[in-house]
């Protein structure tokens, strides 16, 4: 490898939400903070769960509470 054009690959740390902590090497440099590991992913640990970023959810919740439901149309007949 040529000397001074490559980057500097150092140990640094990923940090999720959820407390989760690891170790990785990357050209980045500093800490790396992210919302949702393979602790806490539903598709790795299998249970659903709603991930909320920045209380979207109950913002939505909030919004549309006093909405009532529209009725639901008949279907209509099947054609014979």
């Amino acid at each position: 490898m040529k000397a001074g054009i490559h980057p500097v690959y150092n140990e640094i740390s990923i940090i999720c939400a959820c407390g989760n902590q690891f170790r990785t090497r990357s050209t980045h440099k500093g800490d790396i903070r992210v919302e949702i590991c393979s602790k806490c992913h539903p598709f790795f640990t299998g249970r659903q769960r709603l991930v909320d970023t920045a209380g979207r959810i109950e913002r939505f919740n909030k919004k549309y509470a006093g909405i009532p439901k529209p009725e639901a149309k008949p279907a209509p007949p099947a054609r014979p």
